[in-house]
């Protein structure tokens, strides 16, 4: 079927170049407007061409921007709660087509923007006349080759298996009445765009002229270390559970009866991702990359001060992909009590579940342990805790005083002056409970610490500039293991790349002899932990291993905190009570992808929408 009215999805690309940002100058994250309205004109031009480029970058996700909430893979989990700010329609069980989540329209929009550079770049003479005119070339196109391939994975994860359009630019009179492609389909397209990027892309961002040296300003340009990586992970679902062997969703088909995801488990994909994941570990290794760690005399505090720091010392070590400009801002001051300098919103909320999941300082788990105490309180204080703290937040391991902020916590950041805000309290009346403030209050009565720095001020404002980890070396280390494990139970690296994440946290290792269910509890509790907070690896998760609906790993229903509606002291046995205190929509099947846009399916009238939706 043919249509005259452009797709939604494409109409706004036809005057691409008035809305692609600018600023090669500035940075591939950070641009600003440009108002050429000829595409021939911008691809005649090397500022205009480097611009276009530079604005394919605008939809790599910036992990930490909680600004109006846009980002909803931390706040629908069984992580964190922001319910006193945002309900997304997740988590009310509103979700439809109507006010779907997914960014699939900005993301279409950057694919046909990198379609139209790799169509143009050619023919910049500009460019070509340059010494190193052809081999930079050769360069952005493998760049918008990836970003284009990129933008395809970011739908997958979202919606499950998707709309490839045609590797061409779209006219008005082309057929956009396209059907999803199967998504062992995408899975092969995506790769096969990467793997074409890469014969593109260089090794790493080096500065012209150099096979060693690191040219700081092109941090987070795509190079084949980031482009190893992303494959790892783009492997690693493609074996899970929810993709590999799933009948249960073989009523996701295509008008047609083309059924979308394959029901027939193929045990091979594990060994590929794990291939995958070696193979991405070693790249990064062989060019200097390395878990970050810190040497001090107190292995528990060197333990602490790893996990805090990475994000700030540590990511020239632990990076794989970075994105330079990043909202840091806007987390730090959405997770900092009121009791900061300034007054923080306290209000991104952690959950009872993820809190219960650390371990304590040996390893070993709260449950049934006679170590573990919810009824006394400490006497000594600590530089993680002061005097009075509930038992149940002591003797924990070293993550969980650098992910947590609790009541009786040191402040996170620089405090108010007074006793009383140079500790955390979140009893109701407590100087960030919720007797001080309308909104501004954790549900659970735990704010998330990860990523605060300990000079963040509000006001006078102090925030120190760091890029984001879109992707780490402990990331890759978890989908080796995890790969490996379900591909060659037994193998001796399962062991050895999980303990290097544990031990970097502070936690001894595991001894050989364990099977591979009970490995495969402890590396998806290490993912759990390690990766808590960030890029929506959690979501993803749950998700890829089928198990949103499973005891201890539930999206919906109760979620359980301390009682913020009781205490008025530290020590208050009322508060440190365990209480119902979010109540989400039950969970359903159809949460396992988001839906398409109703927009769109009016539009593409071949577009099935996944089941229940």
């Amino acid at each position: 079927m043919k249509t005259k009215k452009i797709n939604k999805i494409f109409a706004a690309l036809l005057c691409v170049a008035t809305i692609l940002p600018l600023g090669c100058k500035k940075g591939y994250f950070d641009t600003v407007p440009d108002n050429l309205i000829k595409v021939e004109d911008i691809f005649t031009n090397r500022g205009q061409t480097e611009s276009w480029l530079a604005g394919l970058y605008s939809m790599v996700p910036d992990i930490w921007n909680q600004d109006n909430f846009g980002y909803v893979f931390h706040t629908t989990t069984d992580e964190m709660d922001a319910s006193n700010w945002n309900t997304p329609a997740i988590v009310s069980g509103a979700l439809s087509p109507s006010n779907t989540p997914t960014r699939f329209t900005s993301y279409y929009e950057r694919i046909r923007a990198a379609t139209i550079f790799l169509e143009k770049v050619d023919g910049n003479q500009e460019i070509l006349g340059l010494v190193n005119g052809p081999e930079l070339i050769k360069q952005y196109k493998g760049e918008a080759r990836f970003l284009r391939a990129f933008y395809y994975w970011m739908m997958m994860k979202e919606l499950g298996p998707v709309v490839i359009m045609p590797l061409k630019s779209a006219t008005p009179s082309d057929d956009f009445q396209i059907p999803r492609s199967s998504w062992d389909e995408c899975v092969a397209f995506v790769l096969q765009e990467i793997a074409l990027a890469k014969a593109d892309l260089p090794l790493n961002n080096y500065v012209v002229g150099s096979t060693t040296d690191l040219d700081i300003a092109q941090t987070g340009r795509i190079n084949k270390i980031i482009a190893t990586a992303v494959e790892s992970q783009i492997l690693l679902y493609h074996a899970s559970p929810l993709y590999n062997g799933n009948s249960e969703f073989s009523d996701f088909k295509n008008l047609d009866g083309k059924v979308l995801i394959n029901p027939v488990y193929d045990a091979t994909r594990w060994k590929k991702a794990a291939d995958a994941a070696k193979q991405a570990i070693d790249i990064a290794v062989s060019n200097g990359k390395g878990i970050y760690k810190v040497t001090d005399a107190d292995p528990f505090r060197a333990a602490f001060l790893a996990c805090r720091n990475l994000y700030w010392d540590g990511w020239k070590t632990e990076g794989i992909w970075l994105r330079p400009a990043t909202a840091t801002s806007s987390w730090e001051i959405r997770v900092a009590p009121r009791s900061t300098q300034g007054t923080g919103y306290n209000g991104l909320g952690v959950v009872q579940s993820l809190v219960d999941d650390f371990r304590m300082s040996d390893g070993s788990p709260i449950a049934g342990n006679p170590a573990y105490n919810e009824n006394t309180y400490n006497k000594p204080a600590t530089v993680y805790y002061v005097a009075g703290t509930n038992t149940m937040y002591t003797g924990r391991e070293a993550r969980f005083y650098v992910d947590i902020t609790f009541n009786g916590a040191v402040n996170p950041g620089v405090a108010k002056t007074g006793a009383n805000n140079a500790r955390v309290e979140f009893f109701n009346s407590g100087t960030s409970g919720k007797a001080g403030a309308p909104r501004d209050w954790p549900k659970t009565g735990y704010v998330v610490r990860k990523n605060i720095h300990p000079t963040y001020s509000v006001n006078p404002a102090v925030n120190v500039a760091r890029p984001a980890m879109l992707i780490r070396l402990a990331e890759l280390y978890l989908n080796y293991a995890e790969a490996l494990n379900e591909a060659e139970p037994g193998h001796p690296d399962v062991l050895k790349y999980l303990n290097e994440v544990r031990l970097r946290g502070g936690l001894p290792a595991l001894s050989a002899g364990a099977d591979q269910q009970e490995l495969r509890k402890q590396i998806r509790l290490e993912r759990r932990i390690e990766l808590c907070f960030e890029g929506g690896n959690r979501y993803f998760d749950v998700r890829r291993w089928k198990i949103a609906d499973q005891l201890g790993s539930n999206q919906g229903g109760a979620f359980y905190g301390m009682n913020m509606d009781a205490g008025t002291s530290l020590s208050d046995p009322a508060f440190h009570k365990r209480t119902p205190v979010i109540n989400r929509a039950s969970w359903q099947r159809r949460y396992y992808f988001m839906p398409y846009g109703q927009n769109e399916a009016d539009r593409n009238k071949q577009l099935v929408q996944f089941p229940g939706y």
